[in-house]
């Protein structure tokens, strides 16, 4: 009696242990198909827009610099969170394209966040998941980079002044907070993307995204202070595609 309950506990570790390495050579046959495959990109179409506040934006608040005001304090320091143009364009908006598995190459271009004038700059930084990232620190006082996120381990480095530059790397695609322990004033994102298909929206609120396959795609847009919203669209080769986002306050 007792050897059948250990033959059939022994079944069922088998049976178990089946299972699971059928799933993993499940999930190990399908991760490649989900990655990003790059290559040139034939009669490819663009998207282009403006990003825009619906409404009357508020007036930008002036950010209390009070420490290290020698260098901290040389210009004038306003928040970041909404920095709306005249005619209503958000500057450092996020637009990428979504799901896009296979496309233009990613781009040589180092990825560089400086900390100067006890800011980051820029604001809003955008990086390939798994690139490098060289995080500087121009001003030659003491800072120390904190970021907060879901699925990247945190970074929380030192860099005193003698310490020009530290490298980071963000494996998986998400929007990462940065925040300085020494400066509490001193906030910015980074988002990770997962594909080339990107840009952030510049003073006037304006982007363009280039080299896409034409088809069928879901196209987002994100703000720190005004969340996200998104739109279908289809590219057409060779042809421009007009994508504009009027985003309301909260």
């Amino acid at each position: 009696m007792i050897d059948r309950k250990r033959n059939a506990r022994r079944m069922d570790v088998m049976v178990r242990a089946g299972l699971m390495l059928g799933a993993a050579a499940v999930l190990g046959w399908a991760a490649p198909l989900l990655a990003y495959e790059a290559g040139p990109v034939a009669n490819g179409g663009s998207i282009s827009g403006t990003v825009k506040y619906k409404g009357t934006p508020p007036a930008p608040a002036k950010l209390d610099v009070n420490k290290d005001t020698d260098v901290c304090g040389q210009t004038e320091k306003i928040n970041k969170e909404l920095v709306v143009a005249p005619d209503g364009g958000i500057e450092y908006a996020v637009v990428s394209i979504q799901g896009i598995t296979k496309g233009k190459p990613f781009s040589d271009t180092k990825t560089v966040l400086d900390q100067k004038g006890c800011e980051y700059q820029p604001h809003v930084i955008l990086s390939p998941a798994g690139k490098d990232i060289d995080i500087q620190n121009s001003d030659g006082i003491l800072h120390n980079i904190h970021t907060y996120s879901q699925k990247n381990p945190a970074v929380n480095i030192a860099q005193p002044k003698f310490k020009k530059t530290v490298s980071a790397t963000f494996a998986d695609p998400e929007v990462v907070k940065l925040s300085c322990d020494v400066h509490g004033w001193m906030q910015g994102w980074l988002v990770v993307e997962d594909s080339p298909y990107y840009a952030l929206t510049d003073a006037k609120g304006a982007y363009k995204i280039t080299d896409i396959p034409p088809g069928d795609y879901t196209v987002n847009v994100w703000q720190e202070k005004l969340g996200s919203s998104t739109q279908k669209i289809t590219v057409k080769p060779g042809a421009d595609t007009a994508v504009n986002f009027e985003l309301a306050g909260k």
